[in-house]
């Protein structure tokens, strides 16, 4: 059921020297203010936080009490303040804010800023302008490399994907560089390196330079991980704009996995109370369900659960000795178990209930319509109806967008949502996840609405100047040459996947993981000329082999894959099946990870 690795796959890093690595440092940084201090720390560097150093790590370390930096005032009677901020312009008012208080008030006390995972020259000019510069002592906690699991890395930089793909603001891109650099200072050089998109290429000259700049550290190393693997978020739109299918999609699609953990209500856990829970490969039940289709998730806990009760019944024969052997060695393991199966049976009832609420099958039939081409006019009416029945503007707009992508331009009217969600359209055609459709050039030759709303004169300022870089999808083409749509004879078998598309019930391969794999094959972007081309990435691909004759044969099965700009579960699952075919092990690195709700809401102005 769960995917067993063959017998010559590779064995994995252990990534846990990062985090006492992350962790010894924040401890010098926090020793560095000697002595009681309160913390205040950002409400998103919380849960990050707690998987590197928990509450009694930082009472061990004289922090009093913790705050969370909010609008409010603080309350603080301490005489040491610290605050563990991201580098935001907002964070440095209201520190400024703080110590200006404290001024009037005729009070003073030591004030430290420390800055994950990095300082912006922009917050100390805030600083200055507020006239606190003199005031506060700044440092930076270089922390930008979180394990969620045995081979998932976070740099839990959900705001990335709207920095950099909307903003055009490249200011995390030594962020990225930073941590490559730190990857193969522990772990050896990569001596394949591939890459793809404009924030990849960046990110990976400037990883050079670094390399090149401490010249020597690396050298000599072996090699640990083969290949890297780097891409963007927008070569692949359309694989982060589908709704996962596999259980840990589900999971974060329906309940939202944060930092690795998810919190269950009473509507999973039938009891009035909520349940955190660290979901990763340590939990014996999760980690044989995560990838699997949805379909099979309750056939696997059924029949494990009817196990679990069988070695229960086992105690039904026994003498003493043996009971005092199975109390202290298994009893143990089988009620641990037993909580975990009921969690994810609550899990995946509230998902089914959830689902039948919303009509899932209908949607997914409209999403894989999409994706191959097929009954657009339905599919448009569907969405139309969606957004007359004013069911979920992100919802509707993800549609749009999957439609605006599959199709090369976007045929529906948004007039619906009002003018407050002018806006966000602009937001979507500036990130190219709405593209206008020229009359003609597709089966629905609807004009296209969108671009008359958007570049109305009200909107017009915006737009004008991004309407240029509207890019062409050419997904349809894409697909026909990386066969991206399988073609099947009879059903789609999901309990035995054949190939990636399992992801998406056999209906679509995921075009990142099929890149990945096709790069792999020939190892380089060579005979991908004409996708390259299609993905507008002509400068863009790269790869970059060394004659490394320390490369075992070991690591070169081993493939670190960076998303810049987040990566979904079911790319993970994608891969993770991939590697048990081929005999690779992937490890994957992401600035977040992220879903279609989680993308929508990052283009989006209307505050929910």
């Amino acid at each position: 059921m769960a995917f067993p690795h063959r017998p010559d796959a590779p064995e994995l890093p252990d990534f846990s020297m990062l985090k006492r690595l992350a962790r010894d440092q924040l401890i010098y940084l926090l020793e560095q203010l000697p002595g009681k201090k309160d913390l205040f720390i950002e409400a998103d560097l919380m849960s990050p936080l707690d998987r590197i150093a928990n509450v009694s790590i930082l009472k061990q370390h004289e922090v009093d009490k913790l705050y969370k930096v909010e609008n409010k005032p603080a309350l603080s009677s301490n005489e040491q303040l610290c605050f563990l901020v991201r580098p935001r312009i907002k964070n440095m008012r209201y520190v400024a804010s703080l110590v200006n208080a404290d001024k009037l008030a005729g009070r003073t006390r030591k004030y430290k800023v420390i800055f994950s995972p990095q300082k912006f020259h922009a917050c100390e000019m805030v600083l200055e302008e507020e006239g606190v510069f003199g005031d506060v002592s700044c440092d930076e906690w270089a922390f930008s490399l979180l394990p969620l699991d045995v081979d998932l890395l976070s740099m839990e930089l959900p705001e990335f994907f709207r920095d950099y793909f909307l903003e055009g603001d490249q200011r995390w891109i030594n962020t990225v560089a930073q941590a490559l650099h730190l990857l193969s200072t522990l772990y050896g050089p990569f001596p394949n390196c591939y890459g793809i998109g404009r924030c990849s290429k960046m990110s990976y000259e400037l990883w050079r330079k670094l390399e090149e700049e401490e010249d020597g550290e690396t050298k000599g190393r072996r090699p640990e991980i083969g290949h890297i693997f780097l891409l963007d978020r927008d070569v692949d739109f359309v694989t982060a704009l589908c709704s996962q299918v596999v259980y840990e999609g589900l999971v974060d699609d329906t309940f939202r996995i944060k930092c690795g953990s998810v919190d269950f209500g009473p509507e999973v856990t039938s009891s009035d109370r909520s349940l955190k829970v660290l979901l990763n490969a340590e939990d014996k039940v999760f980690s044989e369900i995560r990838n699997e289709h949805f379909s099979n998730v309750f056939g696997f806990l059924s029949q494990k659960a009817r196990n679990l009760q069988a070695q229960y019944d086992r105690r039904r024969g026994m003498d003493i000795k043996q009971m005092k052997n199975f109390v202290s060695q298994e009893l143990k393991g089988l009620k641990q178990e037993h909580r975990l199966l009921s969690v994810h049976i609550g899990a995946c009832e509230s998902i089914m209930k959830k689902k039948t609420k919303q009509d899932f099958q209908e949607l997914i039939k409209t999403e894989h319509a999409l994706l191959e081409g097929f009954n657009i006019r339905e599919s448009t009416s569907y969405i139309e109806e969606h957004i007359d029945r004013q069911v979920s503007p992100i919802e509707s707009l993800r549609l749009m967008c999957l439609l605006s992508i599959t199709e090369n331009g976007e045929p529906l009217e948004p007039e619906t949502y009002g003018p407050e969600h002018l806006l966000t359209f602009s937001n979507l055609r500036r990130a190219g996840l709405l593209t206008e459709q020229a009359p003609g050039d597709t089966l629905t030759a609807v004009e296209s609405k969108v671009s008359k709303l958007v570049t109305d004169k009200a909107a017009g300022k915006i737009t004008d100047a991004f309407s240029s870089l509207a890019k062409k999808s050419n997904f349809r083409a894409l697909s026909k040459k990386l066969n991206l749509i399988p073609r099947v004879d009879g059903e789609y078998d999901l309990k035995v996947p054949r190939d990636m598309a399992y992801v998406f019930s056999g209906a679509y391969v995921p075009l990142s993981c099929r890149l990945i794999e096709q790069v792999l094959e020939r190892r380089s972007w060579q005979g991908l000329d004409e996708v390259v081309r299609l993905l507008n990435c002509g400068e863009l691909a790269f790869t970059d082999m060394t004659k490394e004759d320390k490369a075992s044969s070991e690591s070169l099965r081993l493939i670190l894959v960076v998303f810049l700009g987040g990566c979904t579960f079911s790319e993970i699952s994608a891969l993770r099946f991939l590697g048990r075919e081929k005999g690779y092990r992937f490890i994957f690195l992401t600035t977040a990870v992220t879903n279609s709700a989680r993308l929508m809401e990052a283009m989006s102005e209307v505050k929910a």
